[in-house]
């Protein structure tokens, strides 16, 4: 196995600024958009049907996204990508400036942004994953690219905001669809890929993938984490209202889990090679089922964001994981496929598991639901324990680099 560094490579930077570009307008229209539904009257309900469409998209389309992924490799795939973007946001602009069909118009334009988005984000963790030439630099690739949906998370909704403040929505809009042109031009620094022989036979069913009890595994814990993730984004606001909590308290606990997050994510390239990924799932479940637990008894907005924190190093730690461990049990041809069937799931868990958790809470209460959010996270490293390797590819699969 050669040495590996913990610094960012070119190529990998590449795919990580074409991955903030492209989500951050995402990001801006998922903030915006719901703004501009509610200035021109809209209702919430409508609002919602907006914001749902974001993630269905990508549920309904995924599967072919991996599988087109797996065909065409990188920069196709991000072609159409930002292409949907764009078209997303020229949509939102036309919305904003249309009286007639306003609310079908931003429909509309969170779908193209939900779709367009998911297939680039496909492609860019298939690709980072195969840039990698053994599984410590995998669980490097993977946590450098982690920062990307962080970084985006913060850009898309400022630079919309406050283009929305000065110039209004129609330029706001415009502004946005820009962003995706970034991803483009870093996009040309992007190696071509070297193919794998690809089996004569595929096969042509994601039911074929979800044979393998490895990836029946890791799937699910990684729902039980999506989950984990999800119970705390909404009940921390719940929780902190019910101790009287001011806005800006509330804000500091969340930010403080965002923060563990990105920090984890940075830490762990420099530590990659003295872990080992079935180890770090089941740690980290244990860790959030014990934090989720304690949650309750907290009365003080300080040690809730200490709290926080301590979740957001478990939570923040596990996706550079489950990605290295899902590209290393899937066939190389595949890779696109299963990054698709594990896009679905965190989806589905994302439009689906806020509602069940709101009917949970109304009948245990927001404390009932940390308790039992914390014991199916700590069980589930049951599972996480027989996780093991499967047909994964080693070594890069990248040459020279020329755009495709």
């Amino acid at each position: 196995m050669r040495s590996v560094s913990s610094v960012v490579s070119r190529p990998l930077f590449a795919v990580i600024a074409a991955q903030i570009g492209l989500h951050s307008c995402m990001t801006g229209l998922r903030m915006a958009a719901p703004l501009a539904a509610l200035a021109m009257g809209h209702s919430a309900l409508e609002v919602g049907l907006v914001l749902s469409l974001f993630a269905v998209a990508p549920v309904a389309l995924a599967l072919r996204a991996g599988r087109f992924a797996d065909r065409h490799g990188f920069h196709r795939p991000l072609r159409i990508a930002v292409t949907l973007a764009m078209l997303a946001a020229a949509v939102a602009v036309a919305a904003s400036l249309i009286d007639e069909a306003r609310i079908t118009l931003l429909c509309v334009a969170a779908a193209l942004s939900g779709a367009g988005t998911n297939l680039g984000a496909i492609a860019f963790q298939r690709t980072a994953g195969r840039m990698a030439a053994d599984p410590i630099e995998r669980r490097r690739v993977f946590s450098w690219l982690g920062l990307a949906p962080a970084v985006a998370n913060a850009v898309g909704p400022v630079l919309a905001g406050v283009t929305i403040d000065l110039l209004g929505f129609p330029a706001a809009f415009a502004l946005l669809m820009l962003l995706p042109l970034a991803s483009l031009w870093w996009a040309r620094r992007v190696p071509v890929e070297v193919r794998d022989p690809v089996p004569e036979r595929q096969a042509r069913s994601a039911w074929e993938l979800l044979a393998s009890p490895a990836l029946r595994r890791l799937l699910f814990v990684n729902w039980l984490l999506a989950s984990a993730w999800d119970v705390h984004t909404l009940l921390v606001p719940i929780l902190g209202h019910d101790r009287g909590f001011s806005a800006s308290a509330i804000g500091l606990v969340l930010g403080a889990f965002a923060a563990a997050v990105a920090a984890v994510r940075i830490v762990i390239p420099a530590l990659a090679h003295r872990l080992r990924e079935s180890t770090v799932l089941v740690v980290a479940m244990l860790w959030a089922g014990v934090v989720l637990g304690v949650y309750p008894f907290v009365q003080s907005a300080w040690l809730m964001a200490l709290l926080a924190a301590l979740l957001g190093l478990s939570l923040g730690a596990v996706q550079p994981m489950i990605m290295s461990t899902l590209v290393q049990i899937t066939p190389a041809h595949r890779h696109g496929e299963a990054i698709a069937l594990r896009s679905m799931v965190m989806h589905m868990s994302s439009a689906l598991m806020p509602m069940a958790f709101g009917a949970a809470g109304a009948a245990i209460g927001a404390s009932g639901l940390f308790w039992l959010a914390g014991a199916a996270v700590g069980a589930g490293s049951m599972p996480a324990r027989g996780i093991g390797r499967g047909p994964g590819s080693s070594g890069s699969v990248f040459g020279d680099s020329r755009a495709e």
